[in-house]
């Protein structure tokens, strides 16, 4: 299918340019706001899309003019052959830009592979410096992996961005260790608002630590802490510290104060299409590519989803079939 030359547009003239594509549901830690301690029923191996169907519709994607894909989970690295398949995507004609969204677990060894097939952009979660509440959030005492595929990040060309969801009675001690790590280093660390999809392991949020508690909270740290210029389609509002080699980000996951200019959708494991974080799917693209559909009747369904889109979260999460207080795990959506 021929590239695009201009962007598709939603019916709320967003462009839509990047994709996050799950390729796995499976991850290899148990953090308590992603998902339950025991009970997670993964998807049979059948049920996920084959790396040669996410291949297929990543080209199609990119012949309506997305141009960035970021490979998330799960934790990608669990499924094997990972970076063989980011290399074949690296390869789809107007595809500019490959990321990836890992816990940091298994992905040092795999660092000069990503640095050989010029991966620019790494996101690595981490919600705390402190082994123990490391354990307690992950239910596994993996910290000292995690950081050394940070500093081994660091070592290369490749930009880092940590991401650390904020939740109270859990982590908010970490809140200024975590911002010291831009003192020196050129790392942008971003606090994350606490959601709503933790797969059952516990109820509704009240959120008490909003973007703007955030904000306030290391602004008493960092009194000159101050807004940068943030580029549509961003979903953090991006801070500097005078002094500081990194950067700050905040992302209003939870109240979704960024929607109007969101320019990403989303691929599940198991090929389910989402316009928005928040809608419980609106299109089944594994059936239509084992159905037998051409790419283009695959290409004509995703528009007509993209004309139809949720205007922000809010609008989504309304229009979900079941409306429910609790939704399904991180883990099977794709961070």
């Amino acid at each position: 299918m021929p590239v695009a030359p201009s962007v598709l547009y939603d019916n709320h003239g967003r462009p839509l340019e990047y994709v996050r594509v799950a390729v796995t549901d499976r991850c290899n830690l148990r953090c308590f706001y992603c998902m339950p301690a025991e009970g997670i029923e993964y998807m049979p191996k059948r049920d996920l899309l084959s790396y040669e169907e996410m291949e297929r519709v990543v080209g199609i994607l990119a012949g309506l003019g997305v141009r960035k894909v970021r490979l998330t989970g799960g934790e990608p690295f669990v499924r094997r052959d990972l970076v063989p398949f980011m290399d074949r995507l690296s390869r789809i004609p107007g595809i500019q830009d490959i990321s990836l969204t890992t816990n940091g677990v298994l992905t040092a060894p795999h660092i000069p592979e990503l640095v050989r097939m010029g991966i620019r952009s790494v996101n690595l979660s981490l919600d705390t410096l402190d082994q123990a509440r490391f354990l307690r959030i992950t239910r596994r005492d993996e910290l000292p992996r995690v950081l050394d595929t940070l500093y081994k990040l660091l070592a290369t060309n490749i930009a880092v961005k940590i991401n650390a969801v904020v939740m109270d009675g859990q982590n908010i001690e970490d809140l200024i260790p975590l911002a010291e790590l831009t003192r020196e280093l050129p790392v942008d660390v971003r606090f994350i608002e606490e959601m709503p999809f933790n797969g059952g392991s516990h109820g509704a949020i009240a959120l008490p630590w909003n973007h703007i508690r955030i904000r306030e909270h290391l602004r008493g740290a960092f009194p000159g802490l101050h807004a940068l210029p943030t580029p549509a389609g961003a979903t953090a509002t991006a801070y500097a510290i005078p002094g500081h080699m990194g950067q700050i980000g905040i992302i209003a996951a939870y109240s979704r104060t960024f929607c109007g200019t969101c320019n990403r959708i989303r691929l599940t494991a198991e090929g389910g299409l989402k316009t928005c974080l928040y809608d419980q799917g609106v299109l089944d693209v594994r059936a239509l590519l084992r159905s037998g559909s051409s790419d283009e009747e695959v290409c004509a369904a995703l528009v007509y989803a993209f004309r139809h889109r949720a205007a922000d979260g809010f609008e989504a999460e309304r229009q979900r079939p079941v409306h429910q207080l609790s939704f399904e795990s991180m883990s099977t959506i794709g961070g």
